[in-house]
């Protein structure tokens, strides 16, 4: 693992001071690729990340994989001096990412425009429950409940049972990959226009999963149509959704297209169903999901797990096994992409974490850097990136500054 990034980020400097997840994945995905990320964290206590499960006795497993690639400082932003410390840090950087409350850092006087004076190049990432703006904008807000406002647990479940709420953080994840691509875009716009310059960018958790469900959007709008819970894919693709196979495994199959139906069909034999009006458009098969959903977890109970997907992948059918974590260790193609990568751990020795997506092809990402322990970092930035001297340093430990 080496140490030095030569991603197509490198040369980008980001003080996270996000915490949890969300905010913080943008920051990690920024540095997989090169940025030098400076992770903020209150002395004595850190990430709140740092606390959460699972854990191998005492020691946090989401950590490492959430925190790679990062520095970490200490710092009390609640302090004149911390604040004046990161005001000079957002001197030098380019991008300060943050998950605060609104008007939080506005408080400590950290706010954009203030920053803002000090850096006018300078681009900020604010994340939030609900945005800067609005009635709802003061909320608590985090990612269980940002889905259900978002109207995507509206959708999950069976009719006869409460809707569920995703097994993970999925719009946590979903919401950084936003901060990623807000902060590429907001640096192309800067470093690539002539009168470029820095700018905030305002992102609700709920908003990212919202973005996503324009066909909610759309059906509603146009037909005056609600659309209640159901497992799978139902009022889009028939059909589709969870089959068994003769050896007890389950698979998932979906027909998205016509096109697919049709080798599908010819997969199993049944080539009548394309000129039955009632199965030959997918229009049609929704108006039967139930029924044409039973044809063929019928045909689906009549061979094993590798035979149907033997097959199916000889005629183009999408089809997957339903994969557990073991199963996914063990799947070689997983192995071939280098999907699971192994790093080495202070503590641990080394741990295995999911590697760099997505793949370049002439500035690869990569993992150079193990997740930082608290405050790691702090002396090496103060006298490196501020020119700090030892007695100032030591001057700020003794306030507990850092």
């Amino acid at each position: 693992m080496s140490m030095n990034s030569k991603g197509p980020l490198a040369g980008i400097r980001i003080l996270d001071l996000s915490t949890m997840i969300a905010a913080p994945f943008g920051a990690t995905l920024l540095g997989d690729f090169g940025a030098e990320v400076i992770k903020v964290e209150m002395p004595g206590k850190g990430d709140s990340l740092r606390q959460m499960g699972p854990f191998h006795g005492e020691e946090p497993l989401r950590w490492p994989g959430l925190a790679r690639n990062k520095k970490s400082i200490t710092l009390d932003l609640h302090t004149e001096e911390g604040q004046q410390i990161l005001k000079e840090l957002a001197m030098k950087s380019d991008v300060v990412i943050e998950n605060f409350r609104p008007n939080t850092l506005e408080k400590w006087n950290l706010g954009y425009e203030q920053l803002k004076k000090a850096n006018p190049e300078l681009i900020m990432i604010r994340v939030t429950g609900y945005g800067q703006t609005g009635p709802n904008s003061s909320k608590a807000g985090f990612g269980t409940p940002a889905t259900a406002y978002s109207g995507f647990t509206y959708l999950h479940g069976y009719p006869d049972r409460p809707p569920i709420s995703p097994s993970f953080s999925l719009l946590d994840y979903i919401t950084g990959i936003y901060v990623a691509f807000a902060t590429s875009t907001a640096l192309f716009y800067r470093d690539s226009h002539e009168n470029g310059t820095g700018q905030y960018v305002d992102i609700g958790l709920y908003e990212a999963m919202f973005r996503m469900m324009e066909f909610l959007v759309a059906d509603y709008d146009q037909n005056g149509i609600v659309k209640e819970r159901s497992p799978g894919l139902s009022g889009h693709s028939s059909p589709a959704g969870t089959f068994q196979t003769k050896d007890g495994h389950w698979v998932v199959l979906v027909t998205s297209s016509d096109r697919t139906f049709n080798r599908l069909a010819k997969a199993m034999g049944r080539e009548d169903m394309l000129e039955d009006e009632r199965y030959y458009t997918n229009s049609e098969r929704l108006k039967r999901f139930e029924e044409t959903n039973g044809i063929v977890a019928d045909w689906v109970k009549t061979m094993t797990r590798k035979e149907l997907q033997g097959l199916l992948d000889e005629y183009g059918v999408p089809v997957s096994p339903i994969q557990s974590i073991e199963d996914i260790f063990n799947d070689e193609h997983v192995k071939e992409r280098e999907n699971i990568i192994e790093v080495a751990h202070p503590r641990l020795g080394k741990i295995k974490m999911p590697g760099i997506v997505p793949k370049f092809s002439d500035t690869p990402g990569s993992v150079y850097r193990i997740a930082p322990d608290l405050g790691e970092h702090t002396e090496e930035i103060l006298k490196g990136i501020l020119e700090l001297d030892e007695t100032r340093v030591q001057e700020l430990k003794e306030k507990k500054v850092i």
